[in-house]
């Protein structure tokens, strides 16, 4: 039985972060790019300046609702994750430094898909009947489009909700504890035999550090994000920076191999990565899969945002998928082949090869603030997931009451994915994750006129 769930999950897998999909996400980036005359290029000073302008800006936002600041910082919880450390490292590794070019070219036109995603989200969100702001896909399918597209908002939802417990809590939980336990063993400050009672004591901790953030509600929510995000964000920056800077003669040969290995992977990789479309491949969803352009939950985050502009949040989208991917991702894949730590192409990597990047350089201690910086991406995850699903489960069930029990419910999952292995839930989660983009993309292209009507009025007054 395991078997067959295993092999239809894995032909599924395989399709939804395929080719196919990998056309439809990329066609609908470059589709909204064109109609919006390259927004993400033509208006990227103008974005970066009211972003982070407004990032410094003091202000309270009303009841129910998150400052703008507070909303970037938020969906940056759960893009920001593990999949900037690990994710990067696999594409590498199976795709060649080549992947990292084309993670770049998704992350340019995912700019502009993160771009329309938030601006509906705002444009079509409602309040509940808590007088909280919700938004997001599901919400701008049932307001954008008529009755017959309804479905697609359930079925959004419904892959939103099995989705958030893999992918947004149990495999982020056990990686916060694989991290502390090498950190640990590595210092021989506790033996192979004490690691599962240590799992335990951080799942109980977690679920209630989780628990306690979730059911204080939105508000508690920004309060935390807006304070753990810069801070980890920096401090994993700065770090990878150090790297790069004592490497900076290997810079050149680095960007080199990362080009021209985008169409010869061979040529790079000493002939191991021979296929072009690999490299592409692996590149691709792995930006994706970091920044979360296309699949529409970032924008739920967003929705909460106290803005009446639409447009203006949504340049929000063009600002986190620049800081993820462009950034983040960038620095993680300079770790690794600036610091000449060894490569075994072909072969799956994760935390462990990025990790290497930095002890190669640092020595070993360092291992103590990768861990660190592990644990803060990876509970931002779930904080900023533990909003994605209760939105969810608030739209399936059009009631306020079920999301308290399903926070409780989402809280003790950090036990389970503490304690316990994960390999077939994690590639589970991650099919559902991917399921996620395909009502949404249908969605953001349907209301792709939508999208334009509102840039061409908000410049034909701002930002000109």
């Amino acid at each position: 039985m395991l078997s067959t769930i295993e092999s239809i999950n894995s032909a599924v897998n395989n399709f939804i972060w395929g080719v196919p999909a990998m056309i439809c996400i990329i066609g609908v980036g470059l589709y909204l790019t064109i109609r919006t005359n390259f927004l993400q290029i033509r208006k990227f000073p103008y974005a970066i300046k009211t972003t982070i302008g407004r990032m410094f800006r003091k202000k309270d936002a009303s009841d129910g609702s998150l400052t703008p600041f507070q909303a970037v910082c938020t969906a940056l919880a759960a893009t920001v994750g593990t999949g900037n450390i690990s994710g990067v490292a696999g594409a590498i590794a199976i795709g060649g430094p080549g992947a990292v070019f084309w993670m770049w070219i998704s992350a340019l036109l995912g700019m502009c898909t993160k771009f329309a995603e938030v601006t509906l989200a705002v444009h079509f969100r409602e309040t509940n009947a808590q007088g909280d702001l919700v938004g997001g896909p599901m919400y701008y399918i049932k307001n954008g489009l008529k009755k017959h597209w309804h479905w697609l908002a359930y079925l959004f939802s419904a892959f939103g909700v099995l989705t958030v417990f893999g992918t947004g809590n149990a495999t982020q939980v056990n990686t916060i504890t694989t991290a502390v336990d090498s950190a640990l063993i590595n210092f021989h400050l506790i033996s192979d035999q004490s690691v599962s009672t240590l799992n335990l004591i951080i799942g109980i901790v977690i679920t209630i550090l989780v628990g306690l953030i979730l059911l204080g509600g939105i508000k508690r929510i920004g309060s935390v994000t807006e304070k753990l995000v810069p801070f980890m964000a920096l401090f994993y920056i700065l770090l990878a920076l150090g790297v790069v800077l004592i490497n900076f003669r290997n810079i050149p040969h680095v960007f080199y191999s990362i080009i021209y290995g985008a169409f010869r992977p061979r040529a790079v990789t000493g002939g191991v990565v021979g296929s072009f479309f690999l490299s592409m491949k692996k590149g691709v969803s792995r930006g994706i899969f970091s920044n979360e352009a296309g699949l529409g939950t970032g924008s739920i985050a967003h929705a909460c945002a106290d803005t009446r502009k639409p447009v203006k949040q949504g340049l929000f989208g063009i600002f986190e998928v620049f800081a993820d991917t462009i950034v983040i991702c960038t620095l993680t894949a300079l770790v690794i082949l600036c610091s000449g730590t060894p490569v075994t192409y072909g072969h799956a990597a994760g935390a462990e090869l990025t990790i290497s990047g930095f002890t190669s350089v640092y020595g070993s201690w360092i291992s103590v603030f990768t861990a660190v910086a592990m644990c803060c991406f990876a509970f931002s995850t779930i904080i900023g997931w533990g909003l994605y699903g209760a939105r969810c489960i608030e739209f399936l069930f059009s009631s306020e009451k079920i999301v308290k029990p399903f926070m409780v419910v989402y809280s003790l999952v950090a036990i389970l994915g503490a304690t316990v292995e994960l390999g077939l839930l994690w590639s589970i989660a991650e099919t559902f994750n991917g399921l996620m983009a395909i009502p949404n993309l249908i969605a953001v292209f349907l209301l792709s006129g939508t999208v334009v009507k509102l840039v061409k009025e908000y410049f034909a007054t701002e930002g000109k």
